[in-house]
């Protein structure tokens, strides 16, 4: 195939060309309540063609790669008629050609599991959920894996493959005291491992059942503005989602207002705030050293001590911007062409323990996890979870319904500690954006300490 991609792109008549084929091989098991709702097993080739010519892009996407050449003419075609309506060319930033493959370890490959094996697993786990209380009404029990061997290669002498595993779990728990209180558990998990990183997850499914009853006797809480410590899963999500596709530049570039705000060099928070993005860290969900453009991922500080340091990039942007290429261009398949996307996001780890940050509260909250949330401009909300009352330094009772709003910068600013527990989540879903879901990402942080904090409730 190497060389059927290489004549290929030989041929071409266009100004750049890249082309990216795909193989993948997933499966798929899904239980709701006592019923097995999908089973599957698939595999699936195709692959696209970008040319560039006269600085307009014009994409082919095919499932037969026995006329590369024909679908290589057909992109360099649409790039010419889209050259002739377009007031500022593509450019491209420079980026070193790369030669190389990359294999993926999994200590127990889940493709060589037969599917009845990992129903069986499943059906396990969907019954412990079941059987934990009477007051379980329902669950989603659900597990997938993916392996995708991506080729990416362009006119400039790159020639790379790329290996990428993933596999996620998720246990959810509904429960119901016969009125109209439901409350849910959940557990949601998500790597670039084997099959072994699904087995041996009873506690998990126990746990998820057991929070979803927790939570029927869990009080409201009251709303107000709060001193707030977020775990690290849900301080992950919310500097994923708040603050990090503001750092994506194709989204800057649609958006005056916030250019205005997202400048270089500006201050975000205190000297201790670092937000990383890091494109390659092994195990984590989706990662390879390479990005869809053939880029090499980098680690980029998107704020470093307080100051919004970078944002990142893909060739495109890069070069519209006058910055280097971060290596993340990303697409979520072969059909897709890429856009820039995070990759792992996370806050560094402070100096602070959690007991530390605890112990400075009279009165205040603890939210834990994400249950769901949105982001508008500025402003964003989430929903945790669940929490718990912090009262003169101790954890209290648990609370439900606590949802968290604000401006995402004066949020920044006003986080005062940063623990010293990083943890990083791939979770069993992904990242959303330009009609491309789910793409696998991984976010993460430490314990992190926000003064005053808008928390709707009765």
């Amino acid at each position: 195939m190497e060389q059927i991609i290489k004549q290929a792109i030989a041929g071409s008549d266009a100004d750049y060309t890249e082309i990216r084929i795909e193989h993948e091989a997933r499966s798929q098991v899904l239980f709701r309540k006592d019923k097995l709702e999908n089973i599957e097993g698939s595999r699936e080739q195709g692959g696209i063609v970008r040319a560039l010519k006269d600085g307009g892009w014009g994409i082919a996407a095919f499932n037969d790669i026995s006329d590369l050449p024909g679908k290589v003419k057909e992109a360099t075609r649409m790039a010419q008629l889209v050259a002739r309506n377009i007031d500022e060319p593509v450019e491209l930033a420079a980026v070193e050609p790369v030669q190389q493959v990359v294999t993926a370890d999994l200590k127990n490959d889940f493709r060589s599991v037969p599917l009845e094996e990992k129903k069986k697993l499943i059906e396990e786990y969907n019954r412990i959920l079941l059987g934990y209380d009477k007051r379980i009404v329902s669950t989603n029990t659900r597990y997938t894996d993916s392996f995708r061997t991506v080729t990416f290669a362009n006119s400039e002498g790159t020639f790379i493959v790329q290996e990428i595993p993933d596999i996620t779990l998720l246990l959810v728990a509904v429960a119901s005291d016969g009125s109209q209180n439901i409350q849910q558990g959940f557990e949601s998990l998500g790597e670039a491992a084997g099959y072994e990183f699904v087995q041996n997850r009873e506690e998990d499914a126990k746990s998820a059942a057991k929070r979803a009853v927790d939570l029927l006797s869990a009080k409201p809480v009251s709303g107000g503005k709060y001193t707030v410590i977020l775990d690290p899963s849900l301080a992950g999500v919310f500097i994923h989602e708040a603050f990090g596709h503001f750092c994506e530049a194709d989204f800057l570039f649609k958006n005056e207002q916030l250019k205005k705000v997202m400048k270089l060099g500006s201050r975000f928070g205190n000297d201790d705030l670092n937000v990383v993005d890091e494109g390659f860290i092994p195990g984590l969900r989706g990662n390879v050293p390479f990005d869809d453009e053939g880029t090499p991922r980098a680690k980029t500080y998107l704020i470093k001590n307080g100051i919004l340091n970078s944002v990142l990039h893909s060739r495109e942007t890069a070069k519209k911007m006058g910055a280097e290429p971060t290596g993340n261009a990303r697409a979520i398949s072969y059909e897709f062409e890429p856009i820039v996307r995070m990759t792992n996001t996370y806050i560094e780890a402070g100096h602070q323990t959690m007991k530390q940050m605890l112990s400075e509260i009279d009165h205040g909250l603890y939210a834990v996890r994400a249950y769901g949330g949105q982001t508008m401009f500025e402003q964003f909300t989430f929903s945790a979870a669940y929490a718990f009352a912090i009262e003169h330094g101790e954890l209290g009772e648990m609370l439900r319904d606590v949802v968290l709003t604000g401006n995402v910068f004066e949020t920044l600013r006003s986080i005062d500690g940063i623990g010293d527990d990083l943890a990083m989540f791939g979770g069993s879903g992904g990242c959303g954006k330009g009609g491309q879901f789910p793409l696998p990402v991984t976010d993460g942080a430490p314990h992190i300490r926000i003064q005053n904090v808008t928390v709707g409730g009765k």
